[in-house]
């Protein structure tokens, strides 16, 4: 009977580490939908500057300096893995598409890992309360036994 607990709880332990495994795993999407919404945000400036605007450039610790772009078709974009390329308006917001389409395909496949993670938890849970209802029985089992037991000597 006691060996049954111990199990409960391991299988309590494992439902606790998948459902933080979850956790960091929905926070992974947030942080890949903050990306895409970077995105969104780089299409719709590209779509709409011109030659001659004015922008503001963050140099970082949210400073920011003036500037005129120059020429609109000579952009610059992360391609991934630390390298970037020149790129003209049209292949830019290509190039950030691809991005976007990237994202979602991940997105898709941590939320697969979630629903997976989720039915394993699931199945786990199941168990926990297989076990505690075996162990509910043999302890009323156990307790009819001593009743009957104790009829047995009241006789």
């Amino acid at each position: 009977m006691g060996g049954g607990g111990g199990q409960a709880q391991q299988l309590q332990q494992e439902m606790q580490a998948i459902q933080a495994e979850i956790e960091e795993i929905e926070e992974e999407i947030e942080e890949v939908r903050e990306e895409k919404t970077e995105i969104d945000e780089a299409i719709e400036a590209l779509n709409t500057l011109e030659s001659e605007s004015i922008v503001q450039v963050p140099l970082g610790g949210d400073a920011y300096v003036r500037a005129e772009v120059q020429d609109i078709d000579e952009i610059i974009v992360g391609l991934g893995g630390g390298y970037a390329a020149e790129r003209d308006r049209d292949g830019a917001i290509e190039t950030l598409e691809n991005k976007q389409e990237s994202l979602d395909d991940y997105i898709d496949e941590l939320e697969e890992e979630i629903d997976e993670l989720e039915d394993e938890s699931d199945e786990i849970e199941a168990q926990v309360q297989q076990m505690q209802q075996q162990q509910m029985q043999q302890q009323m089992q156990q307790m009819q036994q001593q009743a009957e037991e104790e009829e047995g000597d009241d006789e």
